[in-house]
């Protein structure tokens, strides 16, 4: 095929796919089940307006809706993509594989990651090391012998004396999800780096380190309980010996129904999240994909929408759903960002 040929089928290619934008006259959205309910709520706001139709929000997960957004250009493809953590180097370099080259990174607050137990059930109290021994695939062998283990841990007492003598069972979310990633980041890691013997791995083998931290127990201690945080607040009401891994938002929500544990003393509040003071905590993220500007209509009336003080300011409605507002500064930062439509750079590699 001559090169003129070739200029002539990418021109025609890009004037069809163009044509099928044109088709879609909503915005779509997918990912992260943390960040569904504030997104649902921009969009509803968004839709009253009346000018633009009422973008279609999808509760995919994080690495779910990132993958999707990630598949190319085109009226096929997801217009953003929430996330409760930034996306990975590896995520990004996907994108650009596939021609998703101009992406917009906007930040919109914090959210802590509750331990959640039924209101029935007496209030946890627990350390990140308490929560790793819990829950690791292997840990150090308890007879001191200075090697690892399968986990061997069938209670909570077993892990700390000081804890309740009930069978360790938590439900929390699956691999595919942004809340695991920083559950494993912030909690499981944090805990293990309090282990004198997995610590020692971090300079001798980082790999073995990381499989060992990160590493979740599967022999029915820990339950993959879906995307749905929902799901788990009624499976804690059925059980309320179990424990839930959740959004701090979906606690504020159902806090007639469940209460968060104090993980190394700090409880989780609107207050320790957003002071950087309870332990487990994370940054909110949007992704959005720059080609579809100009073909599917609201994008950036949308963005302008979610970056509003009247909607993520510190009196706007997403704090009345639980979302913890970035700092003033940091904010107005991020808002002027957005608007000047600023594609992000390449995020560093862990």
């Amino acid at each position: 095929m001559n090169k003129t040929l070739i200029a002539a089928a990418v021109t025609a290619l890009s004037l069809a796919s163009v044509t099928q934008a044109q088709a879609r006259d909503y915005i779509g959205v997918v990912g992260s089940s943390t960040v569904f309910p504030f997104a649902t709520t921009v969009a509803e706001n968004f839709g009253r307006k009346g000018t633009f139709k009422t973008p279609k929000i999808e509760s995919t997960g994080t690495g779910g809706g990132i993958k999707l957004f990630c598949a190319g250009v085109g009226v096929d493809n997801p217009d953003i993509a929430n996330a409760s953590r930034r996306i990975k180097a590896s995520e990004f370099d996907q994108c650009v594989a596939k021609g998703v080259t101009d992406i917009l990174e906007v930040k919109i607050g914090y959210d802590g990651i509750a331990i959640a137990s039924s209101k029935k059930a007496k209030a946890m109290d627990l350390s990140l090391k308490d929560l790793f021994l819990a829950l690791a695939k292997d840990v150090p062998n308890p007879d001191g012998s200075g090697t690892l283990v399968a986990n061997p841990y069938q209670t909570w007492r077993d892990v700390n004396p000081a804890l309740p003598d009930i069978k360790i069972e938590v439900l929390g979310p699956p691999p595919t999800s942004g809340t695991r990633d920083a559950f494993a980041e912030l909690a499981m890691e944090a805990g293990c780096k309090q282990l004198d013997l997995i610590k020692a791995m971090e300079k001798a083998d980082k790999k073995r380190f990381q499989a060992v931290c990160m590493g979740v127990r599967e022999d029915g201690a820990y339950i993959e309980a879906g995307e749905n945080d929902n799901l788990i607040v009624q499976k804690l009401q059925a059980n309320p010996k179990a424990l839930g891994i959740f959004g701090f938002s979906f606690l504020e929500q159902n806090r007639d129904k469940v209460q968060g544990a104090r993980i190394d003393g700090v409880a989780p509040t609107f207050e320790t999240i957003s002071a950087g003071q309870y332990p487990v905590s994370r940054s909110l993220f949007f992704y959005v994909k720059k080609a579809h500007i100009g073909t599917i209509p609201g994008i950036p009336e949308f963005v302008t929408e979610f970056t509003s003080d009247a909607a993520w300011g510190p009196e706007g409605y997403l704090a009345d759903k639980g979302l913890i507002p970035l700092p003033d500064q940091e904010r107005k930062a991020v808002a002027e960002a957005a608007k000047a439509l600023t594609p992000m750079t390449r995020p560093a590699a862990h």
